[in-house]
């Protein structure tokens, strides 16, 4: 069993990510990128399924943990009866193959330390062929390579390489393990010191071009760290989450692979970048929309792999048992295939707000919005899966229909305002329709609130978006008795439900 999700630290090369227990073990990483194959996938299954671990022999107790400031380099305390160490880890950011390095440092004391590790390729599924060739480890099966290099001696055992050293007060232990196509030859090694020392100032660099960000500068600094973490350097992607099949509740079925780039959780990203003043980042993710929908507008996808990909087929594996016994674990996303109307408003309203923030004017992105919006005419129109991407028939969702109107909101706004040419009275009739149908069809006076698609009275979180994207005041009347009837209704400990399941 893997340890609790709240106890993982996230490290990361910008290509892909590894979560790092409190506990010294990495039971996920994904190489080389975000949506490849696992080679540890212990979150998800049992040890077996892949991880590698760093520990104290015997008895031992999980210390502070901490990332150096303004980086994400980890730094997690192990407490033994003889003494504390301190495990270093990171990913170097990086062109082509990922590295995984991890320093341990001895804090007090002398430590006797115990290494082990279960690689597991294609999510646990395939066991590799392990060798020694020349002090590195190499372990192959497919199109998978993986090398650990160490001054540590290791053996193999039941399929495992485990290893046993010491560490005083003031040693420094590197391991280094490094993915690459199992054609190619291997590697040139890397310096672990120096690794650390680039990474820390490649993080601190970036960082330190954050916009003051007042009182609360530091976790907004964090907090942005994180959210480049999640960014596909070679292409400009974002994406929604580095991790697959964590349940929406323990033991349900309602496991999504979060792997792929979502247009609406993309577009808060670029904006939280833009508040920041990290225009590149904005720049890179609008190049990597316009390639990911260019094409048919109707055929716009809610979501795309890293590189724009379109078919995210969507799987079942039936041979890890879930997180805490949540089943099924699945990898792609069936979304993929919705349609929801409101990811158009959300392109736009990112393109213009991208726009007010400074990024140059784009005459292809213009273009190829104009398209959007010719389809969108009359596809606004159109029923549809909604926010919360529900598996079940199409609705008019009131929140896809405001989202609508933003998108032809923004297009009159990006005319008037950045003297770009367009059919500006047409796109201004269609705002003012949806505006009227919104107002007629998805608000119930009985109720006193906006619903959640025509002609229910169910109530969604989503309608609280309404006077944040500039549809409604604040305080109209609607509104107050939209977020009074969410209050009672979805409010549960201070935190606010999505919709009544």
């Amino acid at each position: 069993m893997s340890a609790r999700i709240e106890d993982y630290g996230l490290i990361g090369d910008l290509q892909t990510a590894a979560l790092v227990s409190r506990y010294g073990g990495i039971d996920w990483l994904c190489v080389p990128r975000f949506d490849s194959g696992a080679c540890f996938a212990a979150l998800l299954g049992t040890p077996e399924n892949g991880m590698w671990s760093l520990r104290p022999q015997g008895e031992f107790k999980p210390g502070s943990r901490r990332y150096r400031e303004h980086t994400l380099v980890l730094e997690t305390e192990l407490d033994a009866p003889g003494g504390t160490v301190r495990l270093i880890d990171f990913m170097p950011p990086r062109e082509t193959k990922p590295d995984v390095v991890r320093i341990v440092e001895g804090v007090r004391g002398r430590v006797e330390m115990e290494m082990e590790l279960v690689l597991r390729f294609d999510y646990g599924s395939i066991v590799p062929w392990v060798r020694n060739l020349d002090g590195t480890l190499l372990a192959i099966a497919g199109p998978d390579a993986v090398s650990l290099r160490t001054p540590v001696q290791q053996e193999g055992r039941d399929f495992r390489t485990v290893a046993s050293f010491s560490v005083a007060e003031g040693d420094r232990v590197p391991f280094v393990l490094t993915w690459f196509p199992s054609n190619e030859p291997l590697p040139e090694p890397i310096d672990a010191e120096r690794a650390l020392t680039d990474t820390v100032s490649y993080w601190e660099e970036w960082a330190g071009r954050c916009h003051d960000a007042g009182e609360w500068r530091e976790d907004v600094r964090r907090s942005l760290i994180t959210l480049k973490a999640l960014t596909y350097a070679p292409t400009g992607g974002i994406v929604a989450a580095p991790t697959t099949s964590l349940p929406e509740a323990i033991g349900g079925v309602r496991n999504w692979d979060y792997r792929f780039c979502w247009l609406r959780d993309a577009t808060l990203t670029l904006l939280a970048f833009l508040r920041a003043g990290y225009i590149e980042e904005a720049r890179a993710w609008r190049e990597w929309l316009l390639r990911a929908i260019a094409g048919r507008p109707e055929a716009i996808q809610i979501m795309y792999g890293v590189a724009g990909e379109r078919r995210l087929i969507e799987a079942e594996l039936p041979w890890l048992e879930g997180y805490e016994q949540s089943r099924p674990v699945r990898i792609g996303n069936a979304a993929s295939e919705q349609l929801q109307l409101d990811v158009y408003g959300e392109i736009v309203d990112a393109l213009y707000l991208a726009r007010r923030r400074g990024l140059e004017p784009s005459d292809y992105a213009w273009a190829l919005t104009g398209k959007l919006y010719e389809w969108l005419e009359t596809g606004w129109e159109l029923p549809d899966q909604g926010i919360w991407e529900v598996r079940g028939p199409r609705r008019h969702f009131t929140h896809s229909k405001v989202m609508a109107w933003v998108a032809f909101d923004r297009a009159v706004k990006t005319i008037e305002r950045f003297d770009r040419a367009g059919p500006v009275d047409p796109w201004r009739a269609a705002r003012k329709a949806i505006r009227e149908q919104v107002l007629r069809e998805g608000y119930d006076p009985e109720r006193g609130s906006f619903v959640q698609y025509y002609g229910s009275d169910r109530l969604d979180a989503s309608l609280l978006l309404i006077p944040l994207v500039g549809f409604l005041r604040a305080d109209d009347p609607r509104m107050v008795g939209t977020v009074a009837a969410i209050e009672r209704e979805l409010l549960r400990d201070g935190l606010v439900e999505r919709y009544r399941a």
